[in-house]
């Protein structure tokens, strides 16, 4: 820094000196001009008047009045003297000062004469600097002589070396202001910040500090302060990774990281590209006023997904929904992802509001979605929606095509009960892509599906993937009983798979995770959590000592009303806690304009309110419920100062929230109340299980949870803890393309050869 501080100091001197010498010399140029200019104006006027006079008086003997007019001239500024030439150039009358230094008829005077016009030039007589005006002299219309008047220039030089003197010492004080003012400004807003930097930037490459703290402030370089977040995190990751490996081959233990899964799908996908396809995209552009925004939706499914993507960079087709995501996208609708450090690619397709009503809101979301999770509402089954549905999918269909085009084996990963169709459409077109569908939610029973009057067709897109995939086995048991009732095919259930129409399906669980690679243990610098609490608490404006969260869309099927009713039971049969226990209820609004969530959003927002109007005294209040989105730096807070995290779903798949709060336990101190009808109850068996519908067990668990001893619950969080670190979102995507990459595709020749003339004909 020291030696930037010099080269600055040098390069600022060099720089305004040379600048303000060459603004010196273009002064001291037009000073001369001007007062050469002003010199010859005078010349001129004196000339002109002198040589009206000699050419009157001129004439035989009368170089007496000659001589006595010319000497009048010998005392004034500047002027040396004045000189009469005849024709042959001989003085005939000269001013006796001027007689000293001028002893040769100067070439002006005889140019006037033969050329008989006035003559200007600047000589030197005897080293003295001088101006010589010569005109001729006319006497009855004919030239008789010449009239040289000479001024002395040497002042005009005095004058030009005083000007570059006091250009000199101006430019010498302001050199000395700029650099001054210059050092204090780099100093305060470039120096100050940078070295505020670095010391952030060497406390997160020694550890001595978390990679949550922020930044300092760089508001002069903004991108170069976003280089340098995304570089640190990079470096923070790759320190983790490094010490991990170290660890776990210290330990001889085999777990899956970002590193692990990069090489790992390299080596699967060989020559392939993996291309996921999902409704909703990882990232959103939105319009407003001015700015563009970028916006990463709250979803699981962009917390599963974009780890994979990165790793392999891959293609992620999405529903563009942004309100400017047109604006960002090439030729091709496709942009890099994420934007501050793009590493793979993001291909929208566009909806219009008729298609995404039908399809998404009516029949995904009002027919599926209930469906499936059996959560005591009445799916609606139109056939307008049904109609989009099979519009939409084949729209994704085209663009999916579109992108493996020219790829030699594409691997392409079906995201959730959005495309149920879209495998079968992908195989009939390009029966050498391997192709597998995750269904991200509950698949029912036999007799509650049986409800849908597409069952058939639903079904029978589905079994065109290579790989099914769900969170649970039960789940798979369920599909194959569907299958088996509802087409024409055969189940092998000793190997989980289905033949139909010459094509085998394999069915698997995987039940999917959250990116938690870190090691045990707290990050430096983090707060001590009571602090942490206190803090979110009092930015909540409320006054408790002990903190439950839950964090949900607000969604009928997360159990959020009962989750509110066992509160209140809690309370009730346990006063003691009133005033002491506060829960933060994160809901963030979905789908508000589905009439059943709209209704649901205002039920959740009055039991808060009647609750807390029930319970609450002075700063304290039993529920608050923050009705907006969140992202997951923002969330993680809440994870790490909680005492118990809800999670009290009537029916959910995996639920990654619980997984979510388990990683965010560095201090393993936290108590997770998980409910029975989720998937991941089936693999975290320290959580405290319950049913959502029992008001009373809920209640109790919430005591059970605060009176927990700590020993008890290290050993509980650290076993879970243990379980989603070994079975991670990277082990998930990992098994999961490992698997659909080890299918053996269809061998049948005459089968290949029908599925390549459709192909063609298409």
């Amino acid at each position: 820094m020291r030696l930037l501080s010099v080269r600055l100091i040098i390069s600022l001197i060099l720089g305004i000196a040379a600048v303000s010498f060459g603004f010196s010399y273009y002064e001291v140029l037009n000073e001369k001009r001007a007062l050469r200019a002003d010199l010859e104006r005078r010349a001129e006027t004196l000339g002109e008047s002198l040589a009206g006079n000699v050419g009157h008086l001129w004439n035989p003997g009368s170089e007496k009045e000659l001589q006595h007019l010319v000497q009048q001239f010998g005392n004034r500024e500047h002027l040396l003297g004045v000189v009469v030439y005849d024709r042959r150039g001989a003085v005939v009358a000269e001013t006796p000062e001027l007689a000293k230094t001028l002893t040769a008829t100067p070439p002006a005077a005889m140019q006037a004469v033969s050329q008989d016009k006035e003559e200007s030039s600047f000589a030197r007589l005897d080293n003295l600097p001088v101006h010589i005006l010569a005109l001729p002299i006319h006497r009855q219309n004919e030239v008789f002589g010449s009239l040289a008047v000479v001024h002395d220039v040497s002042y005009i030089r005095e004058q030009s070396l005083r000007v570059w003197r006091h250009t000199f010492f101006g430019v010498l004080t302001q050199v000395f202001l700029i650099v001054l003012i210059t050092l204090l400004i780099v100093r305060w807003s470039i120096t100050g910040p940078i070295a505020r930097a670095a010391l952030w930037m060497r406390g997160l490459r020694t550890g001595k500090i978390p990679f949550r703290q922020e930044v300092p402030d760089l508001d002069m370089f903004r991108p170069l302060a976003r280089e340098v977040a995304t570089m640190a995190e990079s470096l923070n990751h790759a320190r983790h990774a490094a010490e991990n490996e170290a660890r776990l081959r210290e330990a001889a233990e085999s777990m899956w990281t970002a590193e692990r899964l990069s090489v790992q799908l390299r080596r699967r996908l060989a020559d392939g590209d993996l291309f996921v396809v999902s409704n909703r995209e990882p990232y959103m552009h939105q319009r407003n006023g001015t700015t563009l925004d970028v916006v990463v939706p709250p979803s699981g499914l962009v917390t599963a997904l974009e780890p994979v993507l990165n790793a392999c960079d891959g293609t992620w087709i999405a529903h563009g929904s942004g309100n400017a995501d047109a604006e960002v996208v090439d030729a091709a609708d496709r942009l890099r992802v994420p934007p501050e450090d793009p590493r793979y690619s993001l291909r929208r397709v566009w909806l219009s509001k008729e298609e995404e009503e039908g399809y998404y809101y009516g029949f995904a979301n009002e027919g599926l979605w209930p469906l499936c999770h059996i959560a005591h509402t009445r799916p609606l089954f139109r056939a307008a929606d049904w109609q989009f549905y099979e519009e939409v999918n084949r729209k994704f269909r085209d663009a999916v095509l579109q992108e493996i085009e020219n790829v030699s084996r594409p691997v392409v990963l079906v995201q959730d009960y959005h495309f149920a169709l879209l495998p079968r459409m992908i195989k009939e077109k390009r029966p050498d892509a391997r192709v597998a569908i995750f269904w991200h939610i509950p698949w029912p029973n036999l007799e509650a599906f049986g409800i849908c009057p597409w069952q058939r067709e639903l079904v029978d897109g589905l079994l065109g993937a290579d790989l099914i995939g769900f969170h649970i086995q039960s789940h798979c048991n369920n599909f194959l009983e569907t299958v088996d009732r509802v087409v024409e095919s055969r189940v092998d259930w000793e190997h989980f798979s289905v033949l139909r129409r010459d094509h085998r399906a394999i069915v698997r669980p995987f039940p999917i995770s959250v990116a938690f690679t870190e090691d045990d243990g707290v990050e430096p610098g983090e707060p001590d959590f009571n602090v942490e609490r206190a803090t979110l608490l009092r930015n909540l404006d409320v006054e408790a000592t002990l903190m439950g969260i839950g964090v949900d869309r607000v969604d009928y099927t997360k159990g959020i009303l009962e989750r509110f009713l066992a509160i209140e039971r809690f309370l009730e049969s346990y006063p003691g806690y009133q005033g002491k226990f506060t829960f933060v209820q994160i809901g963030a609004p979905s789908r508000t304009h589905i009439k059943r969530y709209h209704d649901l959003l205002a039920q959740v927002e009055a039991e808060a309110e009647r609750i807390n109007w029930r319970f609450q005294s002075g700063k304290w209040r039993p529920i608050v419920f923050l009705k907006r989105q969140h992202s997951h730096q923002q969330i993680e807070p809440y994870y790490r100062a909680a005492d118990l995290c809800l999670v009290t779903s009537l029916h959910d798949g995996m639920n990654l929230v619980a997984k979510e709060f388990l990683a965010a336990q560095r201090r393993e101190r936290g108590v997770l109340i998980l409910s029975q009808f989720t998937g991941a109850a089936r693999e975290l068996h320290d959580a405290l299980v319950v049913n959502p519908y029992d008001i009373d067990q809920t209640a109790e668990a919430i005591r059970v949870a605060l009176e927990m001893a700590p020993q008890e619950r290290r050993l509980r969080v650290g076993r879970m803890r243990k379980a989603i670190r070994e079975h991670n979102i990277y082990r998930w995507a990992g098994n999961l393309i490992t698997e659909l990459c080890e299918v053996r595709l269809d061998a049948n020749e005459d089968t290949q050869e029908r599925l390549r003339t459709n192909v063609t004909v298409a």
